[in-house]
């Protein structure tokens, strides 16, 4: 399979400007950093009884367990394909990425819990102390974001430790807000009214992640590719009398894969046609990884019969029948769209 898949308007691209070693060496110098940092932040928070900053330390923690499952990830991804895994273990991303978004998840049921508990009976804050740790928090987390920004973000897994460090910024923001509320005002309850504003950041973060990587999981087709609107313009093509079989799915985040059956009328030429479908959705759609299986229609005598032919219902000449036991999804004929 091609590594380089193109740019194009139908799905993201998947650059391969930043080499895996240099991606390894951003996230590593992002961990170290937070791993420090939680751990002064968790005795602060504890000292200054502010379930803001220990929630932002919860979130942290999240975030370097996101970076060390990214970097596991990446490492088994660059594996070369063996055994029985024929694609490599490039979906070792995605499951990273799935439990990221998992651990967002339940890590904000808990903390909203804590909130409301603290919204109810408020302890007394040290206001100050959560000012000066989440403006310090802020920094290291401004320079995670940066670290995290130059890797390659292409990958869910990548783009999912980025999103916790960005989401536990904006938290940062929150409890350094609610560190001068109450140092200012006195008003306890600034502190859980913070720690509720990361939960709905986590909240958010945590759903895109296991929505994305749950539509991987599911084969469902990329984001931004139709395969209706595909299925017709192949059908469309010179000589191509039929498309069936057409299946789209990611083997991980921006490697699009496609397999499909193609009938080419009597007497057409089947390699053209081949190749100019796999131009075609290399070009407009950036899949470079297509399996194409083309025979002509009518074709009789292939070593496994592929094709039994029938009359089948409908205008036109005869149509065959369908080439598999169950035949999957709908059938794309050039001319009206019939399905």
């Amino acid at each position: 399979m091609t590594e380089h898949a193109h740019s194009h308007g139908h799905s993201h691209s998947h650059a391969h400007g930043v080499s895996p070693d240099a991606d390894r060496r951003w996230l590593r110098a992002a961990l170290i950093l937070l791993t420090a940092y939680m751990a002064v932040e968790v005795v602060i928070g504890v000292v200054a009884q502010s379930l803001a900053l220990i929630s932002d330390a919860a979130h942290m923690l999240t975030d370097a367990v996101s970076i060390v499952l990214a970097l596991i990830a990446m490492r088994l991804a660059a594996r070369p394909a063996r055994g029985g895994f024929t694609y490599g273990l490039k979906r070792a991303e995605i499951l990273s990425a799935q439990a990221n978004g998992i651990t967002l998840l339940l890590l904000s049921v808990w903390l909203a819990y804590e909130a409301v508990e603290r919204l109810i009976s408020p302890p007394k804050v040290t206001g100050g102390l959560v000012l000066i740790t989440a403006l310090a928090g802020i920094v290291v987390n401004l320079i995670c974001t940066w670290l995290l920004s130059r890797a390659n973000r292409s990958s869910l897994n990548v783009e999912g430790a980025y999103q916790h460090i960005l989401t536990d910024l904006f938290g940062f923001v929150a409890t350094a807000v609610a560190g001068l509320v109450v140092l200012t005002t006195g008003f306890e309850r600034a502190d859980a009214i913070a720690s509720l504003v990361v939960v709905a950041l986590m909240l958010r973060a945590g759903t895109g992640l296991v929505r994305e990587s749950g539509r991987i999981f599911m084969e469902a087709a990329p984001a931004g590719i139709d395969p209706d609107a595909l299925g017709d313009h192949l059908a469309a093509a010179d000589e191509v009398v039929e498309v069936h079989d057409l299946h789209i799915w990611l083997i991980t985040s921006g490697q699009p894969a496609l397999s499909a059956h193609i009938l080419v009328a009597p007497g057409g030429d089947c390699h053209k046609v081949r190749r100019s479908l796999q131009e075609l959705l290399s070009g407009e759609y950036g899949i470079t990884h297509a399996t194409l299986q083309v025979d002509h229609v009518g074709e009789q005598g292939a070593p496994d019969e592929l094709l039994t032919l029938s009359p089948r219902p409908g205008p036109g000449p005869e149509q065959p029948a369908g080439h598999c036991e169950d035949a999957h999804g709908p059938v794309h004929r050039p001319g009206p769209h019939r399905h």
